[in-house]
């Protein structure tokens, strides 16, 4: 089991809860979760609240409040910060998470939206928030016949107004092409997810180990932050799993990097050829 990740049957109850709200109240149009709060009764604030938090839900005095932090945005319309909005709102709509809040049970859900917790409360709402955002329903219509490519994931987070990597992480779990999704930081692997049908499940190198020298994220972290920007370059099975079968080591796939110098940090998209 992948622990920066959830069961897939658990994907299922959050992805059909998380789409009977979003087809309840945004029928027709994109879904807002500042509206959404607002219809639940949740009051919300958006200051900056230094490098405390990106989210924070709050259960006081028989009220929910949720916090959301402006340090590293400019509107409270951009995609990372509806992210965060919808993942708080999540805390609340997941019985499991808002019940013991609401006994004093748990303490307030801080938030970063960075994907990289192992938390299972976390990971639920990260999950929950893709899928509020991004319906299965509605993802696998703009999907539909269409080839994988980087390119489609562009367009799909422009179109839901979401994050690549919130995209990434829907389109991985219903998705019409395996993929998997690497983070890295500093030259060391932060976090794995894949579609269930992902050819390999194990990486050579798992997390909190050195990222694959023959990787094109290898290249950047080894090789003087030489970068793939606009290309996706053609990589082998044997540079970045595990192969138990010797007819898999040549096997080719895809790898698309995504780069950010000032926090030394990589994201692979890898996909078969």
């Amino acid at each position: 089991m992948n622990k920066y990740d959830i069961p897939t049957l658990r994907k299922e109850e959050l992805s059909d809860l998380a789409e009977h709200i979003a087809d309840t109240y945004f029928p027709d149009t994109l879904v807002c979760p500042h509206k959404l709060a607002k219809i639940y009764g949740i009051s919300s604030s958006f200051e900056d609240y230094g490098d405390a938090f990106d989210g924070l839900l709050e259960f006081k005095e028989g009220k929910f409040h949720i916090y959301v932090n402006s340090k590293r945005v400019k509107h409270i319309y951009q995609a990372r910060v509806r992210f965060t909005m919808a993942h708080e709102i999540g805390h609340y709509i997941i019985d499991e998470h808002r019940n013991p809040l609401m006994k004093g049970l748990a303490p307030s859900h801080s938030s970063f939206s960075n994907f990289s917790s192992d938390n299972e409360v976390e990971l639920e709402a990260d999950f929950f928030a893709s899928s509020l955002l991004l319906p299965a329903s509605r993802l696998k219509k703009e999907i539909h016949k269409k080839k994988f490519s980087f390119t489609l994931i562009e367009a799909l987070s422009a179109k839901f107004q979401t994050s690549v990597t919130a995209t990434l992480l829907k389109f991985a779990s219903i998705g019409n092409h395996p993929i998997m999704i690497v983070c890295m930081i500093n030259s060391r692997i932060k976090w794995f997810k894949y579609s269930h049908d992902f050819p390999f499940k194990y990486i050579e190198t798992m997390p909190g180990f050195k990222v694959p020298e023959f990787s094109s994220a290898g290249q950047y972290f080894y090789e003087n932050g030489i970068k793939n920007v606009d290309s996706s370059e053609i990589v082998f099975a044997e540079d970045w799993f595990r192969i138990r079968n010797k007819e898999d080591v040549r096997r080719q796939f895809y790898e698309h990097c995504i780069y950010s110098d000032k926090n030394k940090f990589v994201m692979s998209i890898i996909w078969e050829k």
